[in-house]
């Protein structure tokens, strides 16, 4: 269950390129993730009433939003895998996603302080990085190791990893009090399902990654190679928004 690769091309050639649709892709999203954000702070503050923790409608968007997130990173590891990115280069930019989980951490225990976000999206997905890019060499292994990653929360559970210094685990008896989760199982199964779809890929049909994207898709990959920023910038800016609207209009 090895793939080959071939070695990749020296940095700033033709060969090199920005891989486009994948950004796209991942531009999609976190444009979805904003729109359903967007309907989340209508919620709270009171313009819509929806029940975003039991409504199967917006359960399932969630669900739909973090597996193509997460298949977008394990599709970016990928790419950097295929072009030899460093180690020092995959730290700092792991260092600037835990930054930012830290700063979501510290915003929503200010913002929802009976709920705030010990592990969300940006947690996981920093630990996450780490476990596949470790696990890269694998190659095809990856795809039942995913699996097992998916299902095992659904065998083993136990009440030690309900508190909030054990759940990013995932293996809780119940689910925990805050406005994000997304502990490492089952979602790690998630990306490296991406990392392994990617590298088969970038082995065998290279273009479906790495070819061009049409112009008017431009702007969507634009985004993409921005979506941290995107992701830190997005919920201020529409909870401001809405606040100056409360004000203006009471």
């Amino acid at each position: 269950m090895r793939y080959r690769y071939r070695v990749p091309p020296p940095p700033n050639t033709p060969d090199r390129p920005r891989f486009d649709r994948v950004d796209a892709l991942r531009a999609t999203a976190i444009v979805w993730m904003a729109a359903f954000h967007f309907c989340f702070d209508l919620n709270h503050f009171g313009f819509i009433h929806q029940s975003f923790n039991t409504d199967p409608f917006w359960l399932r968007q969630r669900i739909c939003i973090v597996s193509l997130f997460l298949f977008c990173a394990g599709l970016g590891q990928a790419a950097a895998l295929h072009v030899a990115q460093p180690w020092p280069r995959f730290w700092r930019r792991w260092a600037q996603v835990a930054g930012c989980a830290l700063l979501v951490s510290i915003g929503s225990a200010w913002m929802f302080p009976r709920s705030w976000i010990s592990f969300g999206v940006l947690h996981g997905i920093a630990l996450m990085l780490i476990v596949g890019r470790l696990a890269a060499p694998l190659g095809g292994w990856l795809w039942p190791i995913g699996l097992v990653a998916l299902l095992l929360p659904l065998g083993v559970e136990h009440p030690f990893f309900d508190t909030r210094l054990t759940n990013w685990v995932g293996l809780v008896t119940h689910k925990p009090v805050t406005e994000d989760y997304v502990p490492l199982l089952p979602w790690l199964g998630v990306m490296l399902w991406g990392l392994a779809a990617g590298r088969w890929l970038l082995a065998r049909q290279r273009g479906v990654l790495a070819g061009p994207l049409p112009r008017a898709l431009g702007p969507l990959a634009l985004l993409g190679r921005w979506s941290l920023s995107f992701y830190m910038l997005h919920q201020p800016i529409l909870i401001g928004s809405l606040l100056l609207f409360r004000m203006v209009f009471p």
